[in-house]
């Protein structure tokens, strides 16, 4: 395979993803509300029905897109034949979602004139076509534990703690500052729920990620730039992700509405 014609796959997948994902959030814009804002149920936590393992990723995002568009309840995904081998049938007519699996393919020199060293590994995206258990006859969803309350906001604690990034408490407002790579939050109590801290907090450690030494994104935008738009949506998005896997709710904030405008 060339780098031309890798490099046209990709990029066709990827249209295809993000075609999608415009498409499902303004087929639900009547009241906006984006994707990766959730009532942290399993509708926010997109699974394979095949493999039990969640999707990550664009394709939680492209999932989350198509549920909150469609009205889905559930996060249960499954190709035709995955649908098929569990004993459930999709309805005919039934639009299904684009998602990418990534796998690691092996190059010859002979495939790849640029490349001259044998058993080169290149990533190779490929689309596959998932429809949701609402979309299905014949299944039934086997009930799945929810970790108590308690649980779940300990696991969000460890988890922040793990990432390693310095946080400290005390102040009125939330942000990161990259001279002293140190998130600065309120106190927990100054938020109206638990919730809602780790939401904040994981958008600042968002915001942290980007510094130099770690994946050294242009935090230089100042607000109402589209280097500031873009990264405020990476960190949203990115906190959406953490706590969806976390199985905590996650709502907009009030400001929130200053990002989108953005």
């Amino acid at each position: 395979m060339s780098n031309t014609t890798s490099s046209v796959q990709r990029a066709d997948v990827y249209s295809r993803v993000t075609a999608e994902i415009i498409a499902a959030i303004e087929q639900g814009a009547g009241e906006w509300r984006a994707p990766w804002f959730h009532n942290g149920s399993s509708i926010a936590r997109p699974t394979n029905v095949s493999s039990s393992k969640r999707y990550r990723g664009i394709n939680t995002l492209a999932l989350w897109a198509a549920g909150f568009a469609a009205g889905y309840g559930d996060g249960l995904w499954g190709t035709y034949k995955q649908w098929q081998d569990a004993g459930a049938q999709v309805r005919e007519g039934e639009r299904s979602t684009t998602v990418v699996l990534w796998r690691e393919v092996q190059v010859s020199p002979q495939a790849d004139n640029e490349d001259e060293d044998d058993g080169h590994l290149r990533m190779f995206a490929r689309a596959f076509s998932v429809f949701n258990v609402a979309q299905v006859d014949g299944y039934e969803r086997p009930v799945t534990p929810v970790l108590p309350e308690a649980e779940r906001l300990a696991h969000a604690e460890a988890f922040i703690t793990n990432l390693g990034v310095k946080s400290e408490f005390g102040g009125s407002e939330a942000y990161y500052r990259p001279s002293a790579d140190t998130v600065f939050m309120p106190p927990s109590t100054s938020f109206r729920d638990a919730a809602s801290f780790y939401g904040v907090w994981l958008h600042e450690c968002g915001h942290a990620s980007g510094s130099k030494h770690r994946l050294d994104r242009d935090l230089s935008g100042r607000f109402g730039s589209a280097a500031y738009a873009a990264e405020e949506c990476c960190v949203e998005i990115l906190s959406g992700l953490v706590l969806a896997d976390l199985g905590i709710a996650h709502h907009p904030r009030p400001e929130h509405a200053a990002y989108v405008a953005s």
